[in-house]
């Protein structure tokens, strides 16, 4: 049993410490504005830089972490293969013909390219496939935004289903049925509808690949407790990173990420001692709150990304939100039940707690540490 704990504690440690440790909100952007002008399509697509350096290695010749225009200008054929040739683009079928344009640093983590698309004939129906979204992570997303006469349709493309399919009829963009140039309200109602599920999605995945969430709710939960505890503990959670994440969301209150990342790291340490002199959940709602508003912040992390219209951020919120809850449930859905068995072995009430407990203090110092000297490198 000893043996098994042990090993329990060295698992534990190594998954909480060494998954994405840096920054575990960043989900992995790039977003593309694709103007249509009847067979010509110009594409204005933009990746984070550092995400860019980290996936394509060849792209970043000093192994800085960083793609300088000067490695740009050096590479701009492995740029052309790795992006754009992936970036595949058809009307009706037929492939339009890509020509890389321009290629340059668009702010301060930002690198755009601008590609001009030269279809057999003016679309009728568009089909856009971004291709490159296997060189990122599986959490990584492309918002597309795709004009044609004055018509502005926005949609979402992850790697699991990446083709973006709309139709283009008398020169507007239309989800399955035609729209009218006049009436902006129903392009904002199309695009909501389009980005409801995958931001949905996005919710569902964030709280699953947020792993220093997780360690969170699991040390929260590990010491037990009645269900009525358990309940308040994981309801004032909800209710308190739902606000911050609406406030951050909104633009209302944003606080920089160089203090909610170790802030959060430090909860979780925070919760993992807190475990050695506690017995069970009892009025730890009262802590759960606080923490969940510093939680919150690093959900909207990446929802900020996404970058949406005005219009379409109280639908992109809502779906998000829900998202994470659902994830958040079914997790502990799982968590729960095991805990609960765990809890008839008088040596797992003991040493298996307090083992584990020590696990999450070990994560949460080693990801402050790390979150700490990260800001400070990017800060230099």
């Amino acid at each position: 049993m000893n043996r098994a704990l042990a090993l329990a504690f060295v698992l534990v440690l190594t998954i909480l410490a060494v998954a994405r440790p840096a920054s575990a909100h960043q989900a992995g952007l790039s977003r593309g504005e694709y103007a249509v002008a009847g067979n010509v399509i110009d594409a204005h697509v933009v990746f984070t830089n550092s995400e860019l350096a980290s996936s394509i290695s060849s792209l970043d010749s000093d192994h800085d972490g960083h793609i300088s225009m000067a490695e740009i200008d050096a590479h701009k054929a492995e740029l052309d293969a790795a992006l754009v040739k992936p970036l595949v683009i058809k009307a009706d079928g037929d492939p339009c013909s890509p020509e890389l344009d321009d290629a340059r640093i668009e702010s301060a983590d930002g690198l755009l390219i601008v590609v001009k698309y030269t279809c057999p004939h003016p679309p009728r129906h568009l089909t856009i496939v971004p291709g490159f979204l296997d060189r990122f992570s599986f959490t990584h997303r492309h918002i597309a935004e795709i004009s044609a006469s004055g018509v502005i349709e926005e949609r979402v493309a992850v790697p699991a289903s990446p083709a973006i399919d709309l139709d283009v009829e008398a020169g507007s963009a239309s989800t399955s049925t035609s729209m009218s140039n006049s009436t902006s309200t129903s392009t904002s109602t199309s695009t909501s509808t389009s980005t409801f599920v995958p931001l949905f999605k996005m919710g569902i995945l964030h709280i699953l690949t947020g792993y220093d969430h997780l360690a969170f709710l699991f040390g929260l939960v590990l010491v037990g407790g009645r269900k009525r505890a358990l309940i308040a503990l994981v309801t004032a959670f909800t209710i308190a990173h739902s606000i911050t994440l609406g406030l951050a969301a909104t633009h209302v209150v944003e606080p920089p990420s160089s203090i909610i990342e170790p802030a959060i790291a430090l909860s979780i340490a925070y919760v993992g001692v807190e475990n050695f002199f506690v017995k069970n959940a009892e009025h730890r709602w009262k802590i759960t709150f606080p923490f969940g508003l510093i939680h919150g912040f690093g959900f909207a992390a990446a929802l900020q990304e996404i970058a949406l219209p005005r219009a379409q951020v109280p639908v992109a919120l809502f779906a998000f939100n829900l998202g994470v809850e659902v994830g958040q449930l079914a997790v502990l859905a799982v968590l729960l039940p095991v805990l609960h068995f765990a809890r008839k072995s008088a040596v797992f009430r003991d040493k298996g707690v307090k083992g584990l407990s020590l696990a999450v203090t070990a994560a949460g110092a080693i990801w402050f540490v790390l979150r700490v000297a990260s800001s400070l490198r990017s800060g230099a």
